[in-house]
């Protein structure tokens, strides 16, 4: 192995334990425990996309659909989804987001970035440029 791939395998291995961590911490900056993250990526899904059936959201959420099934009747029960009859297929339902559940989701993102943005401030502010370029070629390693 020459030394350029050497140093990316060990680029790769560092990037990812950081963003690992990163990610853990991110997400441990919770508003609502109650919620799992299970539950509240079902949710963001559903925010991002819109309305949809169990079977799509379970597409998106890569898990099979009688798994989606416990989250949305748990998620129902909760208060923070809707269901109404699909408007073509009888045998269907879509879920869509309550006001609750859109405030939980905004409440959910204002605590992770207000931690984030304490972290930011103890940096300095070459570190925060160094850190605004890495943002943007983290989006483009996850976009391809």
């Amino acid at each position: 192995m020459g030394r350029t791939t050497l140093d990316t395998a060990a680029l790769a291995h560092d990037l990812r334990l950081a963003v690992m961590r990163f990610s853990r911490r991110l997400r441990n900056q919770r508003v609502d425990t109650s919620v799992t993250l299970t539950h509240l990526a079902a949710l963001s899904t559903l925010k991002r996309h819109g309305p949809m059936s169990p079977g799509e959201l379970a597409t998106h959420e890569r898990v099979q659909p009688p798994s989606m099934t416990r989250v949305v009747v748990a998620l129902e029960g909760m208060g923070l989804v809707t269901r109404t009859p699909h408007p073509t297929d009888g045998r269907q339902v879509i879920i869509d987001l309550t006001p609750a559940a859109r405030g939980l989701l905004d409440a959910e993102a204002r605590a992770r970035e207000a931690w984030l943005s304490e972290r930011l401030q103890e940096l300095s502010a070459e570190e925060r440029a160094v850190l605004r370029e890495a943002a943007a070629i983290i989006d483009k390693l996850a976009s391809g």
